[in-house]
């Protein structure tokens, strides 16, 4: 049988068939091509001729013209739609017309640079004087120096410009000269705390570049989102020249919308997603279909393909066993070459991986691609969708939808979900914690002048941290950390600030995971220290690659975790607690229905809001035994691991008796009160998503019926970094119509009394209508 007729009888399946709850073609899309570039180095043109390339797409030619004119640019296009060769034509050509001239490319993971590496060395292997060089953290000490001084092309990412490129410019000196292109792929990766992050690289990448007398070009890749074009304006300071007319041409993908049965109707739940989509990917795999599982978490990823692996025991396709792997973070690096290699050359069939995969890493010929439960924005969805079919052929996407509210929502509503376009990156590179720690950075690498920017040719070029950086400066001073002399800022404390400040998470410090069985005491893994504490306390289960580990102990002062290997018949889970306390009031909001402009007074208040800083504590104290398959509790145990602290920015709902969302809380007993507050945060916090380009889990939710603070009831939206990342910010601004979308999920969702797809388990729906008309101005019937 083949592919498609594989497909078809799984569609059709009684198995399936009657659970699926849309089942959408979108039709191939042909390809507008052109010419290549009269001005194409021939080498370059006789390089794509070999490769089978005699014509490039329209939107290539459009980034060539934007770039060889001297334009920034940015270029939007679907997933495998050719933008490799929008920023390899003019760094090539460049290249070839300057010997002088350099080229940085940056990828947002270490397994894009080794694919992009490839994929050069195909286009430059013959003919080519050029060596490109990729240097990340895993490139050996031995090939350092080469690719330093030799390399005409360094592919890295911007973790490794942060800490190992920037603050050692000196010997970058011929590199940094003739620098003519730097490209960012994968653009839209960089938004929320990382984007910030990236901003401020850039930054210091400019003052750097124009402290060696060069300013280079951007050229910068995104999928599609709401505004690339402003997104790639705040990471690089510079104006852009936006490219968004795809003229690759698309495969047919059919996308399959598939709600999970229900088990209990009356209580509104239903299987597992986990176990739903191992169902699917089983079927497809069984098809002879190469399938990828996107199951978002680390324990989900690992526990599915366990899952499967198991059911594919005995089953063979082709004579050979069908293998499949969980990809995720924390792998070592040759573990995860090692899949990235099996997928293109076929040995392995299928993965499951959390979102590592999401970006455009080259894992051959994947017909379909499975997405348990909603992975956070339609951005990330589209981009997993297209993971299958990346070869130009037929493909399927299958979403698997769990309990969680969005989700039900677009069960409920197939066509919103079809037409609703791609969310907005937001990033703050002035974010105070982000900004300090890179101007302290930028001063570490290169005095900051009072007049700002560096005197070329008597013409002073601008400063790239703009005036923000002035009062950094002095408050760093303060400090003793930097001194001001003759005009300039200088660097004075002793530490290598850099090597204090992760890119990725909220702390520098990761967790080494050590396998301590009859004695191999061997590096299997790492996990940042906050992620450590909720998943490898001791005596938690630890799954790496689909065996099993017991946790001894976990050093968090020295960075270590001790496992050995076990045989059990259960996962844990830790259970997490939250305190939280307000620091400071710094914007205050009436929130409600207003007539004609959104900034008109409201007539109806529904709730206050307050804008300020919070101190947010969290502590897994306890966890549970989740017995394997079936998924019943069988057990807690306790967790003794010191707390985490954090300070960052909040958006404070209160419902003050002299509110309409108040009166209705008022009216009820506390039970009732608090269960109502409790399903209308939910809703709040796993709807928000929809209106900023965020993971449900880069925001906090805490409810309290009788605030400590303010005295009534209310519901805490908080950034879950330090200092914020203007996510509470641009809430502030949508939270009315968020309260008549939380309104509408509600009552659309079918249960009687509350269930996990709306106000939560355990939570009372009629309560939560109640008050959810209140917020949205709505009288009660």
């Amino acid at each position: 049988m083949d592919s498609s007729a594989a497909l078809k009888a799984i569609l059709e399946s009684p198995e399936f068939a009657p659970h699926i709850v849309e089942n959408r073609l979108i039709q191939a899309q042909e390809g507008h091509y052109t010419a290549f570039p009269p001005g194409l180095d021939s080498r370059i043109a006789g390089s794509l001729r070999k490769r089978g390339i005699e014509k490039i797409y329209t939107h290539q030619a459009e980034v060539w013209e934007a770039a060889y004119t001297g334009k920034h640019v940015v270029v939007v296009t679907p997933t495998a739609s050719g933008k490799t060769l929008c920023y390899n034509l003019p760094s090539l050509q460049a290249l070839l017309e300057d010997e002088k001239a350099r080229c940085l490319y940056l990828f947002p993971t270490k397994a894009l640079s080794q694919d992009q590496q490839s994929e050069l060395n195909e286009i430059v292997g013959e003919g080519f004087n050029l060596k490109a060089a990729t240097y990340d953290g895993d490139t050996p000490d031995s090939l350092r120096i080469a690719a330093r001084d030799t390399g005409r092309i360094i592919i890295s990412n911007p973790d490794m410009l942060h800490a190992g490129i920037l603050p050692n410019h000196p010997k970058w000196i011929k590199f940094f000269s003739g620098l003519k292109y730097v490209v960012i792929d994968e653009a839209h990766a960089y938004r929320g705390v990382l984007g910030s992050h990236v901003a401020n690289v850039i930054r210091r990448l400019k003052r750097i570049a124009a402290f060696y007398g060069s300013r280079p070009q951007f050229i910068l890749c995104s999928a599609t989102i709401a505004n690339p074009k402003e997104l790639a304006e705040a990471l690089t300071g510079e104006e852009m020249e936006l490219v968004d007319n795809n003229g690759a041409p698309r495969g047919e993908k059919r996308v399959v919308l598939y709600n999970p049965p229900l088990v209990d109707a009356v209580q509104g739940i239903r299987r597992s997603v986990v176990s739903e989509s191992r169902r699917w990917m089983l079927a497809l795999l069984k098809g002879g279909i190469k399938t990828i599982l996107f199951a978002h978490s680390r324990i989900r990823t690992e526990v599915a393909a366990s899952y499967i692996n198991e059911d594919l025991e005995n089953i063979y396709t082709d004579n050979r066993r069908i293998r499949v792997e969980a990809y995720r973070g924390g792998l070592l690096p040759n573990e995860r070459r090692e899949i990235e290699k099996g997928l293109r050359d076929g040995s392995i069939q299928g993965v499951v991986s959390t979102n590592a995969l999401e970006l455009g890493i080259d894992i051959g010929g994947l017909d379909a691609s499975v997405v348990a439960g909603f992975p956070g924005s339609f951005n990330s969805f589209w981009q997993q969708s297209g993971r299958a079919g990346r070869r130009g052929g037929s493909s399927v996407s299958v979403f698997v939808a769990s309990s969680a509210p969005l989700d039900q929502f677009i069960m409920e509503d197939p066509d919103w979900f079809f037409r609703k376009t791609a969310e907005e990156g937001r990033i703050d590179p002035d974010n105070p914690y982000i900004l300090t720690d890179h101007v302290k950075c930028a001063c570490f690498e290169l005095p900051f002048d009072d007049e700002g920017g560096n005197l070329e040719e008597n013409v002073r070029t601008p400063e790239p941290f703009g005036e923000s950086a002035a009062e950094v400066l002095s408050f760093l001073e303060e400090g003793g950390i930097v001194r001001h002399t003759a005009n300039r800022w200088y660097w004075s404390d002793r530490s290598f600030p850099a090597e204090g400040i992760s890119l990725r998470s909220a702390t520098a410090d990761n967790v080494v995971i050590v396998d301590a069985t009859k004695g191999r005491n061997a590096v299997i893994g790492e996990m940042d220290r906050p992620s450590a504490k909720e998943l490898i306390f001791p005596n938690a289960v630890y799954i790496h690659r689909g065996r099993q580990y017991l946790v001894e102990s976990l050093d968090i002062a020295n960075r270590k975790c001790i496992v050995r290997e076990a045989d059990v018949n259960y996962f844990t889970d830790g259970l997490v607690k939250t305190d939280i306390k307000v620091l400071s009031e710094d914007e205050q909001f009436e929130f409600g229905t207003r007539q004609g402009s959104p900034s008109a007074v409201p007539e109806h208040v529904s709730a206050n809001g307050t804008l300020g800083d919070v101190l947010v504590r969290s502590q897994a104290a306890k966890f549970k035994k989740i017995r394997f398959h079936t998924h019943e509790n069988i057990g807690y145990g306790d967790i003794d691991l010191p707390e985490e602290e954090m300070q960052t920015r909040s958006l404070i709902l209160r419902f003050g008796p002299e509110t309409g969302g108040g009166a209705v809380l008022a009216s009820m007993d506390e039970n009732t009160a608090g269960a109502a507050l409790s399903g209308a945060g939910t809703l709040i916090k796993n709807i928000a998503p929809v209106y900023l380009l965020c993971d449900s889990r880069d925001l906090g939710l805490a409810e309290r019926v009788r605030d400590p603070h303010f005295g009534v009831p209310a519901l805490y939206i908080y950034d879950k970094y330090p200092g914020g990342t203007g996510l509470s910010e641009a809430l502030s601004g949508k939270i009315e119509s968020l309260f008549r979308y939380a309104r509408e999920a509600l009552s659309r969702c079918p249960c009687k009394t509350g269930c996990p797809s709306c106000v939560g388990p355990g939570g009372n729906k009629a309560a939560a209508a109640v008050f959810l008309q209140a917020l949205a101005g709505e009288s009660r019937e």
